[in-house]
């Protein structure tokens, strides 16, 4: 981690790293306390669960639109508007807590905020990387970017939004006003962003098809989108039911399960640690290839065993592949789209992953329920092996 930490990417790289780490710390901590809220208000589990919806609905309505719109205007003030505007919202919902006024439809109002302010500045800062980093020290700088997820978002957030929800209802969505704040501000002092290029005037469907034509012209992005989003229906598709699997299939307790999923957090963690080693050593082509293998081994694992520590090392390795085959596949994007079009292919990208994980969510309930909770870890397996074999040649043209 010290290695990562003092690479030499610049102030505005660490401006922007900072902003990630305020907002990934400030999501995960929202993440937590959000459904707490609602649960406060009622018990009633659609409800609960539709707080989560309601900050993921964006992504399925405007991912596409975002894009393009993130081509068009001037990258960095639009991180720093969005940003503003979720402070805002969250400052909102924190001052309406704090006066017992907060009601399940305002919360959700505010969530629908929060995601599509998501799409928009997410899309947007996807482009900062190539703008502030020279190429060959960009999966070190991917790799950092990733470390703000997996360990502000996925670790420290969780137990701090928790305790903060019972220190008071308001606390949690306080802080993450202040870390959208907080985050622009920082941005606002990026220089290094140029502005759009200049096109002629066109229509907004017309630039997200633009998009799409160019992504499904190249082969190499083109295949890994697409095996990225099937990737996400049939892991979607295990895990909706992983609690089952857990309890009924490894025998284990409620605080077992937890601990199950702390697993993938460990190997994505683990996964920043070494990527950039990795892909020097190694080159991008052998470790997509490995993620592929590691995908299939993981259902396949999981299928077989009834251990649960021989599941608990495989969805370590499976959370090492996650961050390492994000970190490739960033800096291959960052490589080969042009500037221009950056906001347009990372939101297709969003699109199919989110896309593709709804459809694994609705299917795996069916398959279990129609055919058994270990038949739909093989079903994943399989549907993995034949998307390894389609995958495997046209990754070469990694080295294009």
């Amino acid at each position: 981690m010290r290695a990562l930490l003092t690479a030499p990417l610049g102030a505005d790289f660490w401006k922007l790293w900072t902003s990630s780490a305020v907002t990934n710390l400030g999501d995960g901590i929202t993440m937590v306390a959000g459904p707490l809220l609602v649960a406060s208000i009622t018990a009633n589990p659609a409800a609960v669960a539709g707080a989560v919806f309601a900050q993921q609905l964006p992504w399925l309505l405007f991912a596409l639109a975002s894009g393009a719109w993130a081509d068009r205007l001037d990258r960095r003030r639009l991180v720093v508007a969005v940003n503003i505007m979720r402070a805002v919202a969250l400052g909102a919902l924190a001052l309406a807590v704090a006066g017992g006024t907060a009601s399940v439809p305002l919360i959700y109002a505010v969530f629908f905020l929060l995601g599509t302010g998501e799409t928009l500045a997410d899309t947007a800062s996807s482009a900062f990387v190539p703008a502030l980093v020279p190429p060959d020290r960009r999966p070190t700088a991917n790799s950092l970017l990733y470390a703000n997820f997996n360990v502000l978002n996925q670790f420290a957030a969780k137990p701090l939004g928790a305790w903060l929800f019972v220190i008071a209802a308001a606390v949690p969505f306080g802080v993450n006003a202040l870390t959208f704040a907080l985050a622009a501000a920082l941005v606002g002092t990026i220089r290094s962003v140029p502005p759009p290029e200049k096109r002629p005037p066109s229509r907004l469907r017309a630039d997200v098809a633009e998009g799409v034509r160019w992504l499904s012209r190249h082969r190499l992005l083109r295949t890994l989108a697409l095996t990225m989003a099937v990737g996400n229906v049939v892991f979607c598709a295990a895990f909706a039911v992983f609690v089952l699997y857990a309890t009924q299939r490894l025998g284990l307790t409620d605080v077992g399960y937890g601990a199950l999923l702390v697993a993938f957090a460990v190997g994505g963690l683990l996964g920043t640690l070494v990527a950039p080693t990795l892909i020097r050593r190694l080159g991008s082509v052998a470790l997509l290839r490995a993620g592929l293998l590691v995908e299939v081994a993981l259902h396949a694992t999981l299928a077989l065993t009834r251990e649960p520590w021989v599941a608990a090392l495989m969805i370590v390795v499976f959370g090492i592949h996650t961050t390492i085959w994000g970190v490739v596949v960033t800096t291959i994007r960052q490589r080969d789209v042009p500037s221009s079009m950056f906001g347009r292919i990372t939101s297709v990208y969003a699109f199919l992953e989110l896309g593709g994980a709804a459809i694994g969510s609705l299917l795996g309930g069916a398959v279990a329920t129609a055919f058994g909770l270990v038949t739909t870890y093989w079903a994943a397996a399989a549907v993995m092996a034949v998307v390894a074999l389609a995958a495997w040649r046209p990754i070469a043209a990694v080295h294009r």
